[in-house]
């Protein structure tokens, strides 16, 4: 029984840990989108 529920908690970390890194990717490419509006944004004046 613990060994399973060790693995359990395991798989579970690790699950989060992926949701935290997609998250993270996320963040990063709505960043670039801001950044490449705000450089069309200043071209344009």
């Amino acid at each position: 029984m613990p060994k399973t529920l060790i693995l359990m908690l395991a798989l579970s970390a690790l699950a989060a840990c992926e949701t935290v890194k997609g998250a993270g990717r996320d963040m990063q490419a709505a960043g670039a989108a801001v950044t490449r509006e705000a450089g069309k944004a200043q071209s344009d004046m």
